[in-house]
């Protein structure tokens, strides 16, 4: 997630398995204190700012969709109209000044709200998409959801859906229609077609990334075709959240543990790291001072705020830790902790 500010924001919301955990920064000090917990018994599984408004939406597993008009001090339910509850993904678009706002949720469903998140509608095309009988997830009870999606950020009515598992899903018509881009996947992949994050380059929206079960890619061509960016020597076995920084395109961050979820259950340990490329992914560098060494904790939420001067980093654990870098991943420091664990789904329940 890109968060840009004419100033260093001084609150930071982090969505946790119980609530969402508000932090103010100390502007004597520059560091951070845990001031409230919001929603305390709602697993949030995403959190959305809408700069227009300055709202913020929260996703949840099992109990929909919250409004808050006040950075996250109180919420009021916003579902009407949500007919699945379990909502992993929040986006929104802006077509001719009218703004849309998105929700992918398990099973497989993308509904969207054009008055704010007062009533939502599914645009059920997604699932009838050929192949949708092959979608799952490796966790009971198997079944698939949206875990992304992507706006195009010149033609705001393009979006690409991330199924996990199963399809990466492009529209053009904001959600009627759907086709499916697929050459990227190969029949030995480790995981079938697991999509996790596609981010569209500020300049030339053609050009797109992805994380997946399986590896970092690029595409030039809008996602007809695919490079992989990562092999068997990558320090990332599970790859996760990605970021294109804003400043400058070439420079990519990427974080994720050394194996895929099902294999935590067993070790109780994700062993996650960040990784960065200064040449758009065709050289990586590990980038973890200062976060914990082949430690237990998934990181399971990664963002970047874009300030007038600096830029920095925020990422949190399954072990509910923050961390925070200013210098592009130069160096981590822990800025919160104790908080409850950042996860979705089941993943801090594997490392339990």
């Amino acid at each position: 997630m890109v968060h840009r500010a004419a100033a260093s924001d001084s609150r930071l919301l982090v969505a946790t398995l119980r609530g969402v955990a508000v932090l103010d920064r100390d502007r004597s000090t520059d560091g951070w204190q845990l001031t409230r917990v919001s929603l305390p018994d709602r697993h949030v599984s995403a959190l959305l700012f809408e700069p227009s408004r300055r709202g913020v939406f929260a996703a949840t597993h099992g109990n929909g969709i919250f409004f808050s008009a006040d950075r996250g001090e109180t919420w009021a339910a916003a579902s009407r109209g949500l007919t699945l509850q379990n909502v992993f993904s929040l986006n929104y678009s802006v077509v001719g000044g009218a703004l849309t706002l998105l929700a992918g949720t398990e099973p497989v469903m993308l509904f969207s709200s054009s008055d704010y998140g007062s009533t939502w509608r599914a645009h059920d095309a997604i699932a009838r998409m050929p192949g949708r009988e092959k979608w799952t997830f490796p966790a009971p009870p198997h079944v698939a959801h949206l875990k992304s999606i992507a706006i195009h950020p010149a033609q705001p009515q393009l979006y690409y859906a991330c199924i996990e598992q199963g399809a990466l899903l492009r529209t053009t018509d904001a959600g009627d229609t759907w086709h499916e881009l697929a050459s990227y996947a190969r029949t030995d992949d480790a995981w079938y077609r697991d999509i996790h994050k596609i981010v569209p380059a500020y300049s030339d929206p053609r050009r797109l990334l992805m994380s997946s079960g399986v590896g970092v890619y690029r595409s030039d061509d809008a996602g007809a075709t695919w490079t992989k960016l990562t092999g068997t020597d990558f320090q990332i076995g599970y790859p996760d959240h990605l970021i294109v920084s804003p400043r400058d395109e070439e420079t990519i961050f990427v974080s994720g543990a050394a194996t895929s979820p099902n294999i935590w259950r067993e070790t109780k340990a994700a062993r996650a790291v960040v990784m960065r490329s200064s040449d758009g992914g065709r050289h990586w560098q590990l980038a973890s001072n200062g976060l914990p060494q082949n430690g237990r904790a998934a990181i399971e939420a990664m963002s970047i705020e874009i300030g007038p001067h600096r830029s920095t980093l925020f990422l949190g654990n399954t072990d509910g830790d923050i961390y925070a870098s200013d210098d592009e991943a130069a160096s981590w420091n822990r800025i919160a902790t104790g908080l409850a664990p950042i996860s979705k789904a089941m993943h801090a329940s594997n490392l339990a």
